[in-house]
């Protein structure tokens, strides 16, 4: 009896992508981004890319590939693939944009999304600002599926967060905002956490602590995407930076040496 079924595959090598469409064919495949989760498992950003398109080459010619046109190598894919192309961003020749976007005092982003010459704001009620690209990515597919724009974009401001620890925000009785967002990181991730950090204290006038733990799987790139870290933390003026066990270290390290670096 099922209608729609929406399936994350998943993959630690080339292949397992592939594989997963075997038992899963997709009619509307989605690529959100090439990041650098799993590093160490795939090597370098463009085997991930190589990776993350087998769910492209996986659709018959009458599928649908929606790729992120702000990202080169998602919207690379699209030479991979004999489907119909549908991409989202920012980018001018993107099918559906992201426009006007905002961020409330707790970096909960607004925005206006237009495709197909019809317009429709949207106001998430999760956190972050790389959360508007998520949606914009679920916005398409929905159009791609046949939904109307109003529906989807009514849909997407009242969705409401279901995994938890995931940009969890709490505020304790006396008005101390905690942002949890340890189910899972990686540089990209903890980097768009940071921002938002960041964000939330410029906004709300106060201070700023981030407590940080190691990201595993990065491989040889591991100490220095810590120490990235680190150094955006210093250079986005968190208050204090508070790396927790010896894999971090080097977020610790980099935050010193960038602080020390700029006198």
């Amino acid at each position: 009896t099922t209608r729609t079924l929406v399936a994350e595959m998943g993959a630690r090598g080339v292949g397992h992508v592939a594989y997963l469409c075997d038992l899963t064919p997709p009619d509307i495949a989605v690529v959100l981004n090439v990041g650098s989760a799993h590093l160490g498992e795939f090597g370098s950003r463009e085997v991930i890319a190589a990776a993350k398109g087998e769910i492209v080459e996986a659709l018959a010619d009458d599928g649908i590939a929606v790729l992120n046109a702000d990202d080169p190598l998602v919207a690379a894919m699209a030479a991979r693939t004999t489907a119909r192309v549908l991409t989202f961003g920012a980018s001018p020749s993107a099918d559906l944009r992201i426009t006007d976007l905002q961020l409330d005092p707790l970096t909960r982003p607004s925005f206006t999304l237009t495709f197909d010459g019809e317009s429709a704001d949207v106001s998430l009620t999760v956190s972050g600002e790389h959360s508007a690209w998520n949606a914009a990515a679920a916005a398409l597919a929905g159009c791609a599926a046949g939904l109307p724009l109003d529906d989807v974009a009514r849909a997407l401001s009242s969705a409401r967060a279901v995994s938890r620890w995931r940009m969890e925000i709490s505020t304790t009785p006396d008005g101390i905002i905690v942002v949890n967002d340890a189910y899972n990181a990686n540089p990209d991730s903890m980097a768009g956490a940071l921002k938002s950090l960041a964000e939330m204290g410029r906004r709300n006038q106060g201070r700023t602590f981030a407590v940080l733990g190691e990201m595993k799987e990065l491989g040889d790139e591991s100490v220095a995407a810590h120490d990235q870290l680190g150094r955006l933390a210093f250079r986005l003026n968190v208050g204090q930076v508070i790396a927790v066990g010896e894999g971090a270290r080097a977020i610790h390290m980099g935050a010193a040496h960038e602080g020390s670096w700029n006198g």
